[in-house]
């Protein structure tokens, strides 16, 4: 019987797709202001979402890079986690220009 894996809960907020050059795997996608060159600020959202590169795809991440140093839902908690962080940096950098 295949494992059940906890899904890990995206709220669309793009605050990663805002920063694609903090991280050498999506580095390449900085469209040279840190953001992602595929992300759609007028729709927020991947014009690329069914083609998106495995730097982009949590599960394809944990497969290729991190499953035999840390389970699924360790994994989820950290990127929760770096989520959060994001959202933080975010919020805080919108407070200052106010």
């Amino acid at each position: 019987m295949p494992e059940t894996r906890q899904a890990f809960s995206c709220n669309r907020c793009m605050e990663c797709c805002r920063r694609v050059h903090l991280l050498p795997e999506t580095a390449a996608m900085d469209r040279g202001d840190g953001v992602c060159r595929h992300l759609d600020e007028d729709n927020p959202g991947c014009r690329i979402y069914d083609e998106r590169p495995d730097a982009c795809r949590v599960d394809k991440q944990y497969e290729l890079r991190y499953h035999q140093t840390m389970t699924w839902d360790a994994f989820i908690q950290a990127n929760q986690d770096g989520c959060r962080q994001l959202q933080i940096i975010a919020s805080d950098a919108l407070a200052k220009q106010v």
